[in-house]
Formats: structure tokens, C-alpha cells, sequence
């Protein structure tokens, strides 16, 4: 697994994640993300970020093998305490950050791109909350980010996913581009921005931030309680086996 941070000359720092086969991040690649992120407010030569990632699909959220693979909570916890500090640094991050989404971007690729300030995303990517399959709550906060509530409320209870050309139209998505020019794309509207002076734009983000109606950290922290509700009552271990194709104890089902 890999999380690669890149400033460029220009002062576009671009952060790939990387984690084979779907970008499903384990506990320590969500805090890695948190780290790229934080490294970029600290940097005055950073003037804007682009969030991107190798692979088959953007995110697909949590590595729910790692979790089921763990005795006890500590994997649980980890899980959600990496995704809250990587939403958290996405969206306190002192420059913008644009996502560039391709494929899936599932569960906490949601919660990453929803508290991000501008999005591109490519023809074949599609976005969705797939949490009440397995059992767990969280990143509602940032799908309604995305679109209008009755969406929200109609893809979270049924775990459905939405298209990326959908999204344009309720200006969440900026512009849908061929897979091949997603990249171009983002770092186009990203050197529009790092043009601009740092020291204006680092005060516009902290402005724009302290304007915002909901408290995005807050409101995901919420949810995360009926996660672990969920997870003491043994509904969300057994949901997780299904999808893991483990055991109680672990294994493997033949």
C-alpha cells in the first residue's frame, strides 16, 4: 500500500493512494492520508492539493478483511478513528483540495470526496454508501455534501450508487471527463487556483469553512456512534463475515 505525496513546480501538490485491488484502506492508510493532508496545510509552497488514486476505482472505502482479521475492537476503533482524521484533514486542509475520481468511490472515498472543495471525476465513476450492508453508519454526513437530501436518504437506505454525470447537475461534480483526461482535467482547475495568491486563498478556505452550516466533523463523529452501537449488539460482525466470507473464528469459508 502506498499513500505518495508530489509537490509540483507550479505548487500543485498531488496525493495518489494506492492500495491494491480496490483501494479499500487498511487502519494505517487512512492515517497516512491525514498525513499527506497535514503536510500540505503546513507547506506554504503547497498552494492546492489534488486527491487522486491508482488502480481499478477511486476508494472503496475501509479494508474489511483487516477488520475481520482482527480479534477484539482494535481494528474497529482504528478504522473509525483514521477515517474521522482523514475527512478532518481533507476538509481543515489550509489549501483546497480538488478529488479526482475514477471508478468506484464507495463508503469513505464518499466521506473523503464530500468534505473536498472541488471535484472531477471521470465518465465510468460513480459514488455510493454501502454502510447498512455491513452493518455500520457513517459518511451520510458528506453524500449530502453531494446531493439533496431526499437522494441522500433514498441512497443510503438502499445502498444504491450514483452516477458521476448525475452529480453535475446538482453542481456537486464539477465536470465528467473521458478516463484518459481526468487528470489533465484536475490539474487544470487546480493551476487556476495555485495561480492565485497562497496567502488569499489559505484565508478564503478558513472563511469558507467557518461559514459552512453543519459541522462536518461534528456530524460524522455522531453517526460513528451507531456504528459501534451496531458493533456491541453483534449485527455489524455478522453482516461483515457475509461480506468477508469468514467465520466467526476467522476463517475462510471453503
Amino acid at each position: 500500500m502506498a499513500i505518495t505525496s508530489e509537490l509540483r513546480a507550479d505548487g500543485i501538490r498531488v496525493v495518489t493512494m494506492q492500495h491494491p485491488p480496490v483501494n479499500a484502506l487498511t487502519v494505517q492508510g487512512w492515517y497516512d492520508v491525514a498525513a499527506a493532508l497535514d503536510e500540505a496545510s503546513r507547506d506554504m509552497d503547497t498552494h492546492v492539493v489534488v486527491l487522486r488514486a491508482e488502480g481499478r476505482g477511486f476508494n472503496a472505502g475501509v479494508d474489511i478483511k483487516e477488520m475481520q482479521h482482527t480479534t477484539g475492537f482494535d481494528a474497529l476503533i482504528g478504522a473509525n478513528k483514521g477515517c474521522y482524521a482523514a475527512f478532518k484533514a481533507v476538509y481543515e486542509c489550509a489549501v483546497p483540495v480538488v478529488a479526482a475520481v475514477h471508478g468506484h468511490c464507495l463508503g469513505g472515498g464518499v466521506g473523503l470526496v464530500g468534505n473536498a472543495d472541488c471535484i472531477v471525476a471521470s465518465e465510468d465513476a460513480y459514488f455510493g454508501v454501502p454502510e447498512v450492508n455491513q452493518g455500520a453508519l457513517g459518511a451520510a454526513t458528506h453524500m449530502a455534501r453531494l446531493v439533496p437530501q431526499h437522494m441522500m436518504r433514498t441512497l443510503y437506505f438502499t445502498a444504491r450508487t450514483i452516477k458521476a454525470a448525475d452529480l453535475v447537475q446538482f453542481g456537486s461534480v464539477l465536470e465528467v471527463v473521458p478516463r484518459d483526461e481526468l487528470d489533465e482535467a484536475a490539474l487544470a482547475v487546480a493551476g487556476e487556483i495555485a495561480a492565485k495568491d497562497t496567502r488569499v486563498i489559505r484565508a478564503a478556505k478558513e472563511a469558507l469553512n467557518g461559514i459552512d452550516p453543519i459541522d462536518v466533523n461534528k456530524s460524522y463523529r455522531f453517526e460513528q456512534g451507531f456504528t459501534m452501537e451496531l458493533n456491541l449488539a453483534g449485527v455489524a460482525d455478522e453482516l461483515r463475515d457475509g461480506f468477508a466470507g469468514t467465520d466467526k473464528a476467522g476463517k475462510a469459508h471453503q
